[in-house]
């Protein structure tokens, strides 16, 4: 990310005056998307749990020019969403767009060997942190009357059984759902809500995983038509486009960034 680049994206950006809401934006496509939206002209309010490389990122964009708040907290807990969307609304004056993209997975596990706490936690995680967050971001939207965009983090595995655990498929799915019924629902109002079908992103997350199961590696690639995993800006750049007005006739959709995934005839 260049100096040049966003000085220029804060007056002609994709998303030049907007102000975004990212969760899961410590590492990974949260990460990626919050150094592109700031690029493309977005005034971003990041939200992780981990709180100093929040500070660190916040401080890498407006170093060079970009506008950034970190609000470290869990997107499962009530009160920590409704801080990240009051900062959004007394830092910048209002939320124009949101990427609820904080998420979590496990290694599979047969669904009569995993723990109910993993099913919890994969629920809580995937599924209430959405709910949460579009709870809290919906009536800020509604009360701007400008509208607004919000995208949801969803996967192939919400699309078909990708050999993902049981908790994390039933998550994904139910992501997916709540972004089509919430798209119906407030469409007339002016807010669009869509979903990303990503398919396997380099991250964190999949790096510890490959490192402790190597094997792995290949299985995550063999199903891609590029036969490589998605860098995790190449997933932003879509999150980046539906939260844009380029955007603005595209709602209640799930669109697959997976590689070719969902093109092959197996998938259905």
């Amino acid at each position: 990310m260049t100096e040049q680049g966003i000085t220029q994206g804060s007056h002609r950006g994709l998303l030049a005056g907007q102000v975004a809401m990212i969760t899961g934006a410590s590492s990974g496509i949260g990460e990626a998307a919050a150094r592109l939206f700031a690029e493309e002209g977005a005034a971003v309010v990041l939200m992780a749990r981990r709180a100093e490389r929040l500070d660190t990122l916040v401080k890498e964009i407006t170093a060079i020019g970009g506008r950034a708040r970190a609000v470290a907290g869990d997107v499962t807990v009530t009160a920590d969403v409704r801080r990240a969307v009051e900062a959004a609304v007394e830092h910048f004056g209002g939320l124009d767009a949101a990427f609820n993209n904080a998420g979590y997975a496990t290694i599979e596990t047969a669904l009569h060997e995993t723990d109910d706490e993993v099913y919890d936690r994969t629920m809580d995680i995937n599924v209430r942190g959405v709910w949460n967050c579009m709870k809290h971001q919906l009536p800020v939207m509604l009360a701007s009357g400008k509208g607004g965009s919000i995208v949801n983090t969803s996967s192939t595995a919400g699309r078909y059984a990708t050999g993902a655990s049981v908790p994390y498929v039933a998550a994904k799915h139910a992501v997916l759902g709540i972004t089509r019924a919430a798209a119906a629902e407030y469409g007339e109002r002016g807010i669009r809500v869509n979903a990303l079908v990503v398919g396997t992103t380099r991250s964190e997350m999949i790096d510890e995983v490959v490192g402790q199961f190597p094997v792995l590696e290949e299985a995550f690639i063999a199903p891609q038509i590029q036969k490589r995993m998605a860098a995790p800006r190449e997933i932003a750049e879509a999150a980046a486009w539906l939260c844009s007005g380029r955007a603005s006739f595209v709602t209640g959709t799930a669109m697959p960034v997976d590689g070719g995934i969902s093109a092959q005839a197996k998938v259905g």
